[in-house]
């Protein structure tokens, strides 16, 4: 089962309130996107430990009901 763009950037907004995010759905198929995250909270964060933070706002679901994930982020 596929997930909805407007539910993968709840997610992400629950785990990061602040946060500003752009979802895309790429291939039109609600199995590929590319999520832009902005936030504060990535401040003193390298790329990788921003990239974990979006990952683990979406619970598990990365790999079982969202196949691929294109992350690219900012600090706020």
């Amino acid at each position: 089962m596929a997930m909805d763009l407007k539910e993968i950037e709840s997610l992400i907004k629950e785990a990061m309130p602040d946060a500003i995010v752009e979802i895309q759905d790429l291939a039109g198929d609600g199995n590929h996107y590319s999520a832009t995250v902005i936030s504060s909270q990535f401040s003193g964060k390298n790329k990788i430990e921003q990239h974990k933070m979006v990952y683990n706002s979406l619970k598990g679901r990365m790999g079982n009901e969202l196949h691929a994930l294109a992350i690219k982020t900012k600090e706020q």
